[in-house]
């Protein structure tokens, strides 16, 4: 029975798949579904992954579950961008000791009528531990961008700081885009901040860009360029932010924009 529990299908109503693709829910391998990968940090030392998630037109998607646990002083840094699959879902649940940290950077690059999403579950379990989270999404067609943010912080983490900042340009009538912050503090001395904001490219700088002689379908591409490469600010490995960046560009070049 206890088996059979673990490896209950998630649907709709389930309030942590509430945006996912209901058809390749129902579709999926529940052991694949309810599979994590699982990662521990040494106190001190620093991890990062960087990954660029292009399933092909074809693919119905792919669901990606990580759980870290992040040691005293040590770091854990996360960068995604989401171009492929009809469904692609990337969820992240991170463990922080005290004065650890998590830094997130996750992109999603829509079109067509692809559902991407972000889940994040940053639980501060220990005092003096930080998180960061960036996510952009642009999305066009009728392809829907989400993220679903959600920061824990026990009674004795005092002096926690965490921040998550979702920002999603709709580039076409039928996009959209959907987040869901969550906070639960327990704790009294902390700093916990999160923002959102879904709308359409910067008339004012594409005005000021055209006014400059700089061809709309440029100006359009390098505001959008600009709007992703928020995500990977954070990124201090220069030829890993190069390389992200340039696979997010060439999945927009294919795009019509």
């Amino acid at each position: 029975m206890a088996e059979a529990a673990t490896l209950a299908r998630p649907t709709n109503r389930d309030e942590d798949w509430r945006y996912a693709d209901s058809a390749y829910l129902a579709a999926a391998d529940s052991a694949h579904l309810a599979h994590w990968a699982t990662y521990d940090v040494p106190a001190g030392e620093t991890l990062r992954h960087a990954a660029f998630h292009s399933s092909g037109a074809e693919s119905l998607g792919g669901v990606e579950r990580i759980r870290v646990h992040v040691g005293k002083g040590a770091r854990y840094e996360a960068f995604h961008v989401i171009a492929g699959g009809k469904y692609q879902r990337i969820e992240l649940e991170v463990t922080l000791e005290e004065g650890a940290h998590f830094e997130f950077g996750g992109v999603t690059l829509g079109g067509g009528d692809k559902v991407q999403e972000f889940v994040t579950r940053t639980i501060h379990a220990h005092p003096h531990a930080t998180s960061n989270q960036t996510v952009r999404s642009v999305q066009w067609g009728k392809s829907t961008g989400n993220f679903l943010g959600r920061i824990e912080v026990a009674r004795d983490a005092q002096k926690t700081d965490a921040a998550q900042n979702f920002r999603a340009i709709l580039l076409e009538k039928g996009a959209s885009a959907n987040t869901k912050p969550e906070l639960e503090i327990f704790a009294d001395d902390v700093q916990c901040a999160h923002g959102a904001a879904i709308g359409q490219l910067d008339q004012n700088a594409a005005y000021y860009m055209a006014a400059r002689g700089i061809p709309p379908q440029l100006a359009k591409k390098l505001l959008v360029q600009a709007f992703i490469g928020d995500a990977f600010v954070e990124l201090d490995d220069a030829d890993t932010r190069e390389r992200m960046l340039e696979h997010a560009l060439s999945a927009l070049e294919a795009a019509t924009l």
